[in-house]
């Protein structure tokens, strides 16, 4: 078995403050003996509009945030999953999620497919794709210390398509990475985590901003990590005071032991696989 760990920030438009939330998680996850941290969507900042969101991103080589996780990664020699925005070419950005190896070289990037435009009733009314450009393809899962990775974000959870083509690839763990609203996640956070979990047994870890970004906006928190049985077994809660991390034992006999007993078997005769 090896240890993951899941961290919780609230980022603001400080990418400054942001990096320094981070650092300290990235700290607390190598003193924890983590082999990899797994950390929120929209990491590098959250803007209070779209002009904001858009004048903030900046490439990997010019991101004061991005390079100085990369220098914490090589440093604690702790993979790093981050979630960070990036020009686009269109005027837009992209909502990007990277992995950071331990000798502090990006080496995966996965760009959100699925954009959250919603108007709830009684709470937030957000339209990522006034600023986000739309991925275009799902990234194959990829070897890490911890197991096989695949790569997702925040809204692309309520889409099992994605978790089920990543399955097929042999995923034995998928980041969902997230900034989710309150009312969403008080109403489907822990089902759909769990369920994406259960029905590609599958290691689930899900890093959420937590706390108010600005006078707009609160994230619910609630990071969690779910084994491929659908329990839960590490969370935090959704007071941000400070930056937390939880951990957990990534253990892949647990994995197999669970596919083998209980084979999904297909029946890709009668309807299409995804």
């Amino acid at each position: 078995m090896v240890l993951a760990a899941v961290g919780q920030l609230c980022s603001t438009a400080s990418l400054a403050a942001n990096l320094a939330q981070c650092q300290t998680l990235v700290r607390k996850a190598a003193a924890a003996g983590a082999k990899a941290l797994f950390l929120p969507e929209a990491s590098d900042y959250i803007g209070s509009s779209p002009a904001e969101t858009i004048s903030l991103a900046r490439s990997v080589q010019d991101s004061e945030f991005v390079l100085g996780l990369q220098k914490e990664a090589r440093l604690a020699k702790l993979h790093i999953n981050v979630g960070i925005h990036e020009p686009a070419s269109n005027g837009r950005t992209k909502n990007t999620l990277i992995w950071i190896d331990d000798k502090g070289s990006i080496i995966q990037r996965y760009q959100k497919v699925h954009l959250f435009d919603v108007d709830i009733k009684g709470g937030p009314v957000l339209k990522e794709s006034a600023s986000v450009e739309k991925g275009m393809e799902i990234l194959p899962p990829f070897e890490t210390p911890i197991g096989r990775v695949g790569l997702s974000i925040c809204f692309d959870l309520r889409f099992p398509e994605l978790s089920l083509a990543l399955r097929r690839q042999d995923a034995q763990i998928i980041a969902y990475p997230s900034a989710f609203t309150v009312p969403t996640g008080r109403a489907h956070w822990e089902t759909l985590l769990r369920a994406r979990a259960i029905e590609t047994q599958s290691y689930v870890i899900a890093a959420a901003q937590a706390g108010p970004h600005n006078e707009k906006r609160v994230s619910y928190g609630h990071s969690l990590i779910v084994n491929p049985w659908g329990e839960v077994v590490a969370s935090l809660g959704d007071e941000y005071e400070e930056p937390q991390i939880a951990v957990a034992d990534i253990d892949l006999e647990l994995l197999a032991k669970v596919r083998r007993e209980m084979p999904l078997l297909r029946r890709t005769d009668i309807y299409p696989q995804v």
